[in-house]
C-alpha cells in the first residue's frame, strides 16, 4: 500500500532520481537530440525548397520546351515551303530544258531531212543525167550508124561553127 499512499522518503528519492535523470538527460541526451532534430528540420526545409525549385525549373523547362516545339514547327513549315518552291523551280527548269531539247531535236531532224532531201534530189538529178546521156548515146549511135547521115551532121556542125 505504500505505492498508493507514498511516504515522504519515497517521494524524496523519486524526486531526486527524477531530477538526476532530468539532469543527465538535459546534459548529455537533449542537446544531441535537439541538434539532430534541428538538422533534420533544416534538411526537410532544404528538401522542400529544392523540390519547389525543381518544380519551378520543370515549369520553366516545359515552357521552354513548348517554345522550342513551336519554333521547330515553324522552322519545319518554312523548310517545307522552301523545298516546295525549289521543287517547283526544278520542275519548271526541267520542263524548259526538255522543251529546248525537243526544239533542238526537231531542228536537227529538219536539217537532216533537208540534207537527205537535197541528197535525194542530187541523186535523182544524177540518175536523170545518166539516163539522158544513155538515151543521147543511143540516139547518136542510131543517127551515126548511117555514113550519109554522119557526113550531114559534120557539115551542119561546121556551118554552125563558121557562123559563130
Amino acid at each position: 500500500m505504500e505505492l498508493v499512499n507514498p511516504g515522504i522518503g519515497l517521494i524524496f528519492w523519486m524526486a531526486l532520481s527524477f531530477g538526476l535523470l532530468l539532469f543527465i538527460l538535459g546534459k548529455f541526451v537533449w542537446p544531441p537530440v535537439m541538434r539532430a532534430l534541428h538538422e533534420r528540420e533544416k534538411n526537410i526545409e532544404l528538401a522542400l525548397h529544392e523540390a519547389d525549385k525543381a518544380r519551378e525549373e520543370m515549369k520553366q523547362l516545359l515552357f521552354t520546351n513548348e517554345i522550342m516545339m513551336l519554333e521547330a514547327k515553324d522552322e519545319r513549315d518554312k523548310l517545307i515551303g522552301e523545298a516546295r518552291v525549289i521543287k517547283e523551280s526544278l520542275i519548271e527548269e526541267a520542263r524548259l530544258k526538255a522543251g529546248e531539247e525537243a526544239n533542238r531535236m526537231i531542228e536537227n531532224a529538219r536539217e537532216r531531212i533537208h540534207f537527205e532531201k537535197m541528197a535525194a534530189i542530187t541523186e535523182l538529178k544524177n540518175q536523170i543525167a545518166n539516163l539522158s546521156i544513155e538515151i543521147a548515146e543511143k540516139v547518136i549511135r542510131r543517127e551515126l550508124s548511117d555514113p550519109v547521115r554522119q557526113e550531114e551532121i559534120v557539115r551542119n556542125s561546121l556551118n554552125e561553127i563558121n557562123l559563130n
